[in-house]
This record gives structure tokens, sequence and C-alpha cells, in this order.
């Protein structure tokens, strides 16, 4: 398992448990090499390439998504002012007993 790297990038220090009768010592890990900056037309060129990989949904499917969660909205709309209304006719409730 890969140990979590720290704000900077490097590889987070390891504790490693303490020699008889001595502090634990702490050991860095390598940084990992770094990657070659490329220019801005290959910067373009590997993302138009990567674009090309991305599989895009069809109208139909675009439509169906967008109706579903237009229904999900109204449903979750309906909940929610139900549940306000009998909070809001419960605490009227309390309210009037109070009188």
């Amino acid at each position: 398992m890969a140990r979590p790297r720290t704000p900077t990038g490097n590889r987070a220090a390891t504790r490693r448990p303490a020699p008889a009768g001595g502090a634990p010592t702490v050991t860095a890990e390598p940084a990992a090499p770094k990657k070659p900056k490329v220019g801005p037309i290959q910067f373009l060129n590997q993302v138009r390439a990567e674009t090309r990989k991305i599989t895009w949904p069809s109208r139909k499917e675009t439509w169906i998504t967008s109706v579903m969660v237009l229904i999900m909205v109204v449903l979750a709309s309906l909940f929610f002012w139900i549940v306000d209304l009998v909070l809001g006719l419960g605490a009227a409730q309390l309210i009037q007993i109070g009188r």
C-alpha cells in the first residue's frame, strides 16, 4: 500500500521502531522523478488526443437523464414541502398549548 504524499508531493516520512533505548528514526523516501515540461503546441495536441477518448452521451441519453433529474427534483420538493407543512402544523399546535 502506498503511503500518502505530503503537500509538496514527496512521500511521507516513515517512522521506524526505536532501537533499544533510543529515539525512533525517521527516514524519507526519495522523491519521484519529475516529468519533463512540454510546449504549448504539444500540450494542446495531448489535450485533443485525450478529448477523442471521451465517450460522449447521445442526445437521447442526455434527454432521458435530464427528465429523470427533473422528476427527482419535483419529488424531493414535494417531500420537503410536506415535511415543512407537518412540522409547521406541529409547531403551531405546541404554541396553542402554551397559550
